[in-house]
């Protein structure tokens, strides 16, 4: 199989996979895709349809009209802008069962192919090595222990000015390391041919390096 000039970078909710990939593709000089955001403007789609993911019907209706576009590092729906509105704790708790419906991912996953297709991208997500690109020339798993990515997340939302308790971060990311790494469909998993990456005593520098180089050294 030809190796696609992509570097897949998976991991699980809070590790920093998006701006480990910004920096990265920065540095590449290469364009980053940002399918988590692909992933929660579709569960505003959905939660601003007034729809459940159980009347099937209602779903491919809001599937069929789906426009979403990243411009830069915005994100745009239907062509507002709502990179502020998919960053809500109302649509994170929507994203892990929208993301996990197969109708959705079988859209999504069809519009990061066609988007990536001519290479020198850095795409980031739970399955980009295992489903999306398989044959991606450089692939990364990125993690961190539960407490570092709450924390991390916790400072986020402060500075965003919607903080919330530690403990209620933390566990709503033990939660959503569960039900990523169980759902049926594309579950959040290592590829059996990526690189694991342990950033929790790394600065986001450090890890940008670290890939870079590897890249450098194993991808295309």
């Amino acid at each position: 199989m030809q190796k696609l000039s992509v570097i897949a970078l998976d991991g699980p909710s809070g590790v920093g996979k998006s701006t480990t990939a910004k920096a990265v593709a920065h540095e590449l000089g290469w364009q980053y895709l940002d399918t988590g955001a692909m992933y929660r403007a579709t569960a505003l789609a959905v939660q601003r349809a007034g729809v459940s993911l159980e009347d099937r019907q209602a779903v491919e209706k809001v599937l069929a009209g789906l426009s979403i576009r990243q411009a830069g590092t915005r994100e745009f729906l239907g062509g507002e802008d709502v990179s502020d509105a998919i960053r809500t704790p109302e649509v994170t708790r929507w994203v892990t069962p929208v993301s996990a419906d197969a109708r959705v991912r079988e859209v999504l996953v069809e519009q990061q192919r066609q988007i990536a297709a001519t290479g020198g991208w850095v795409v980031d997500g739970r399955d980009i090595g295992t489903v999306v690109f398989p044959d991606a020339c450089c692939k990364i798993f990125l993690t961190a222990g539960v407490d570092v990515r709450a924390r991390r997340r916790a400072l986020e939302l402060e500075a965003k000015g919607t903080p919330q308790p530690l403990a209620d971060v933390a566990a709503d990311i033990a939660r959503r390391d569960l039900a990523d790494s169980t759902r049926a469909v594309a579950p959040l998993r290592k590829a059996e041919d990526a690189t694991e990456l342990d950033s929790g005593g790394l600065t986001l520098d450090e890890v940008v390096a670290w890939i870079v180089a590897h890249h450098r050294r194993h991808g295309a």
